[in-house]
């Protein structure tokens, strides 16, 4: 919100240097961006009349010019303007003056003629050419004739470019602050003066109610979006120019003059804060005005020429027939304001800050009317403000005001009440405040305080409960002013729990492998499901959470695997022909498991642990390997590993799940050649998914420590024919339910297939290590075990023993 420190002093005296009201703005929360010297990088640029124009002797297109620069002081200046006529009052750079951008006028020669400066043009004064509309782009500025009085005196003075412009940074919880009236209030405070308020008298002005006006009438149809909407007429409008004074405060808020009218809502805007819109009558079919919400895919041209498609979410001022207004963003095409318009329609309404916003963002036009109405508005601004428009019609003889007013308010605001506890804002911002000195603070920003309760004024909603007062109190006795001191309050050592604990581990297990762990987002999008083979039957879709308000179409649903993301990255470093990648990164998925949202419960969270690997040396063992070696460093002991098919992420005959019971804790294997492809990665694709949440679960953090035997162990090996179907850890939990406590170790040392074993047989071999603590083990015990290991094997499994 931009300011002129001469349209503040409206309100405040002011006795300080900008940049000290800056300072001082800042500490009592009103920060300040910058602040802006209008019109600094212009000197010795004066007012100037044109006596006399005659040819250049040596050129067809310079002429060589007296001008009169006040005081008796006549120069001559060569110039090849065409625009230009004796007596016309003109901006004069003399020698040694400065332009913007640095230029500096000397003076010259210009065809052996002397020439003692410069005339100006609108832009080598650094203006812009909107603000000036007759005048012409290329050609020097020509004065108003009036400013003949001001010959001689600096185009600073005589243009309005002296003034100081502050640029603040409003808060959302402030809209209060998006006024000059606000920002004044608190300047007037900020500075211990007396707050002046010029529009004092639009809050005693009497405006009678009418079902009508002109037979214009008003009905709101959604009021949980718009709380109140008011309209006064204006009759016998003359459409013109708006006068200097007006046009140079909107210049120094970054606003451009249009017309009367509608400067006159911009400027109340500015001055009150509430956004305002000027209808012309005439283009309301039936004179009848409704608020409602929009129909699906209704269209509107708005005030930009472009035309706009609506949904039944977004709210709008329509006549009969048809919208005029996408409410509080912008107003259409077909209700402008126009030349020849006689009777015009002031509208000062207030609608939901929400339903605003999201209609700015979906139909991309974000204006100062939207961006005042998101942080929402009082109601009981609005009529201030209508009164305002009419009132300035009236000022500038733009017009004549009906009398009457429509107004319909169906959603009163509501007025808070807070008690005023001394003690409890003392302890809260650790200072000692009298009541008689928060009273006196608060009164000066007009919050009433009545029997020791709070009442807020209705400009100011945002503060609702005893933590708000606590910060207008502190605001204004001083940040600066509160000392440093030690935290008085109980407090804990800080610790990791069991989960964050084997977190760490495993993360500094894998950096120790030679992997390298990387970040990536909580957030996914249904084309990268797509991608890994995940289709609407999927319960990574069925249970997806969706984002209301996603960043963009590429994130639209919470991360509920994690294994498009890795792909990714892999992906990436593919592209970048980077060798031998080995990744992981720890992030969570996020289930909407049996409809938790829409019951109001949360979705299910998991942490998980995904590496994924590519190399020409490594395969499936490799990384059953290293899984296995974070299962050990995470404490796991006991669990299965089972051949996994229905995972369409990963290849059928390549992938395992870890199993404690019948609970996966962990999936891994060769990535599907599907995944490959559309990854566009030639190489064979290693992924594991590891839950570190049912790792914690199942992990023992209390270890056993047990002597070193110095009894020798037994060795025994194995090798039979099986089935291919039979998986070697099915053999193994067979070995070990035989071989129970005496069995140290199974170690699978080859995998045999030939055509001469059969179709579908494989060859198995295990080494066997028996050793126990207490004794020496005998040939009898071990043959006894190895022949119960040999039998199950047989009858379970249909094992046959290689001789």
């Amino acid at each position: 919100m931009k300011a002129s420190i001469e349209w503040l002093k409206e309100y405040s005296d002011i006795n300080v240097t900008a940049k000290e009201l800056g300072d001082i703005l800042t500490m009592t929360g009103s920060k300040v961006e910058t602040v802006e010297e209008q019109g600094g990088d212009i000197q010795n640029v004066v007012v100037g009349k044109i006596l006399e124009i005659k040819p250049h002797m040596d050129s067809d297109h310079l002429v060589v010019t007296k001008v009169d620069l006040g005081n008796g002081e006549i120069v001559q200046i060569v110039t090849g303007a065409n625009n230009i006529h004796e007596n016309d009052i003109v901006p004069i750079a003399k020698d040694g003056s400065k332009l913007p951008g640095g230029v500096e006028i000397k003076k010259g020669q210009l065809r052996c003629v002397d020439s003692c400066g410069m005339m100006c043009s609108v832009g080598e004064l650094g203006l812009d050419i909107h603000n000036y509309p007759d005048q012409i782009e290329n050609g020097i500025m020509i004065l108003k004739p009036e400013t003949e009085k001001d010959l001689g005196k600096d185009i600073k003075e005589v243009l309005g470019l002296n003034q100081t412009i502050i640029d603040f940074e409003i808060t959302p919880n402030r809209p209060d602050c998006l006024s000059i009236e606000g920002l004044g209030r608190e300047t007037a405070v900020s500075l211990k003066e007396t707050f002046k308020n010029p529009r004092k008298n639009l809050e005693e002005m009497k405006v009678p109610d009418k079902d009508n006006i002109e037979g214009l009438t008003v009905n709101i149809e959604a009021p949980d979006l718009c709380y109140r909407y008011i309209a006064r007429v204006v009759k016998n409008v003359k459409i013109g120019p708006s006068p200097d004074w007006m046009v140079k405060r909107l210049n120094s808020c970054g606003v451009r003059s249009i017309n009367n009218i509608v400067d006159i809502t911009n400027y109340v805007m500015l001055e009150l804060g509430q956004p305002m819109h000027a209808f012309d009558i005439n283009s309301i079919e039936g004179k009848h005005i409704t608020v409602r919400r929009a129909k699906q895919n209704e269209k509107i041209i708005t005030l930009d020429d472009q035309e706009r498609q609506l949904d039944e979410n977004m709210l709008v001022i329509a006549d009969e027939k048809k919208p005029v207004a996408i409410a509080g963003v912008m107003g259409g095409q077909n209700s402008e304001i126009e030349e020849d318009t006689q009777m015009v329609v002031f509208e000062s309404a207030v609608f939901y800050g929400g339903s605003i916003r999201k209609t700015a963002k979906a139909v991309g036009l974000r204006t100062e009317a939207s961006a005042r109405y998101e942080k929402g508005l009082s109601p009981e601004n609005a009529l201030k403000v209508v009164n305002r428009a009419v009132e300035l019609v009236e000022q500038l003889g733009a017009g004549e005001a009906v009398e009457g007013k429509v107004d319909v308010y169906p959603t009163k605001q509501k007025v808070n009440q807070i008690p005023l506890q001394v003690e409890r804002i003392n302890h809260l911002l650790g200072i000692q405040a009298t009541k008689e000195e928060m009273i006196d603070i608060l009164e000066k920003l007009e919050i009433k305080v009545k029997n020791d309760v709070v009442i807020p004024p209705y400009f100011r909603q945002d503060v609702e409960q005893l933590a708000d007062v606590a910060e207008e109190i502190l605001r204004f006795h001083g940040y600066d002013k509160l000392e440093t001191t030690l935290i008085n309050s109980e407090t804990t050592l800080g610790g990791r729990n069991k989960e964050q604990t084997i977190q760490d581990k495993v993360a500094g297990l894998l950096v120790n492998l030679g992997l390298s762990e990387i970040c990536t987002f909580g957030f996914i999008s249904q084309k990268d499901l797509a991608k890994c083979n995940v289709t609407e039957e999927n319960e990574y879709l069925k249970e997806a959470v969706h984002i209301q308000n996603p960043l963009s179409e590429d994130y639209t649903i919470m991360k509920t695997t994690s294994v498009p993301t890795m792909m990714q990255m892999l992906q990436n470093n593919n592209n970048y022909k980077n060798k031998d990648v080995r990744l992981f990164d720890v992030s969570r998925t996020y289930q909407n498991k049996n409809t938790a949202i829409e019951k109001g419960e949360l979705p299910l969270e998991n942490n998980i642990l995904t590496i994924g690997m590519y190399s020409e040396s490594e395969d499936f063992y490799t990384l059953k390997g290293l899984v296995e070696n974070v299962l050990e460093v995470a404490g796991m002991a006991r669990y299965d590993v089972r051949k996994e098919t229905n995972n369409k992420m990963y290849h059928p005959g390549r992938c395992a799940n870890i199993n404690v019971g019948n609970d996966i804790v962990a999936t891994l294997g060769e990535a599907n050649p599907l995944l490959t492809r559309n990854y566009d990665i030639s190489q064979r694709i290693l992924l594991a998914e590891i839950n570190l949440d049912k790792i914690a679960k199942y992990a023992r953090s209390n270890k056993k420590y047990a002597p070193i035997t110095k009894f020798p162990a037994v060795e025994r090996d194995i090798s039979m024919l099986v089935d291919e179907t039979v998986e070697v850890g099915e053999i193994e939990k067979i070995i070990q339910k035989k071989a129970k406590k005496t069995l140290e170790e199974a170690k699978l040392f080859d995998i045999y297939r030939n055509e001469k074993l059969g179709e579908n047989k494989k060859s198995v071999a295990y080494s066997l290590k028996f050793r126990v603590s207490d004794r020496t083990l005998k040939d009898e015990e071990i043959n006894s075990i190895m022949t119960e290991i040999i039998a199950e094997l047989e009858k379970s499994l249909g094992a046959e023993l290689r001789k």
